[in-house]
């Protein structure tokens, strides 16, 4: 875990985030790390699911996954990083973990998958729930950045407009 995204945690925390926000930054590590080909993983979320890990491990107090949804196995482990929270993990096992990981592919990092994923993700939840979710984005994004991004455009287009050189034609032989 690197301390940029400890303290990136920590910040959401202090804004009062959710514990899945707060989670947030461990995961995009993970993904970051498939991608310059620290380690690979099997599946995209296979990454996630390592990024959960990493901040339950951190302190991040996140739920188990509820019962149903994934096996127990799943849920033994993920109550056991939540447990394990604050101790430093065995060297011979973090090795053999990255010895593992090392050998699956680094597909499940790109940005097709990390679509395909989510989209799968939204349509497990059903249409109501895609429908708040998207409800709250409209609600929650940052109202400034549209409004800049056109303003910039008409600037841009305007100048652009203004100083464009004069195409270029090919001269004939009587104007050389």
């Amino acid at each position: 875990m690197e301390k940029e995204t400890i303290e990136e945690s920590q910040e959401l925390k202090e804004e009062g985030a959710a514990p899945t926000t707060q989670a947030s930054p461990f995961v995009h590590e993970e993904i970051e790390h498939v991608r310059e080909g620290k380690h690979g993983a099997r599946s995209t979320k296979q990454a996630i699911a390592i990024g959960l890990s990493k901040a339950r491990r951190a302190g991040v107090k996140l739920p188990t996954p509820p019962r149903g949804r994934v096996s127990e196995e799943t849920r033994a482990s993920a109550a056991s990083a939540t447990r394990r929270a604050g101790r430093k993990p065995n060297p011979r096992r973090g090795r053999a973990v990255r010895a593992a990981l090392k050998r699956e592919g680094r597909a499940a990092a790109s940005p097709q998958a990390l679509s395909r994923q989510a989209r799968a993700a939204s349509r497990a939840r059903g249409p109501r729930a895609r429908s708040a979710s998207a409800r709250k984005a409209v609600r929650t994004r940052a109202p400034q950045v549209g409004a800049r991004l056109q303003k910039r455009r008409r600037v841009r287009g305007s100048a652009a407009a203004a100083s464009k050189p004069a195409p270029f034609r090919s001269l004939s032989v009587a104007e050389i």
